[in-house]
């Protein structure tokens, strides 16, 4: 795993775009504590691509789906997410899918990964299984 954490104060507005402050909202999900929702978990997984927090993706990635290394590329900033779908995933349910699209710039260009993810619940936890491309 590669890339350089940024780090960023508590009361900050989540880079999720949620609304709440990223103490309030991501932080404590990329600090340890278990996401309740697929949707949580999702936003968290946004949260440190834009953080450049490789070690959190990596730990909420179900280790069955998970690559054997991750990379994450170096001037590539995540500028927005959108949340187009979610389908389950709330406590008490075992799946749940996410799609989300998320907006990025690399030096001059830009673009959008609009992705539909699928959520497990398993060991009292959610994990990242994959997801498909649109």
């Amino acid at each position: 795993m590669t890339g350089a954490t940024r780090a960023i104060a508590d009361a900050a507005p989540c880079p999720c775009g949620g609304g709440a402050r990223f103490g309030d909202c991501c932080g404590p999900v990329l600090a340890g504590t278990p996401a309740r929702t697929a949707e949580a978990l999702m936003r968290s997984r946004y949260t440190a691509f834009a953080l450049g927090d490789a070690a959190h993706l990596a730990d909420s990635w179900h280790p069955g789906t998970r690559p054997e290394s991750l990379d994450l590329e170096a001037g590539l900033r995540w500028v927005g997410l959108e949340i187009v779908d979610v389908v389950a995933g709330q406590p008490g349910d075992r799946r749940g899918v996410v799609e989300f699209r998320a907006r990025w710039r690399q030096g001059r260009d830009a673009g959008e990964l609009h992705e539909r993810s699928r959520f497990a619940f398993q060991s009292g936890r959610w994990w990242y299984l994959d997801g498909a491309v649109r």
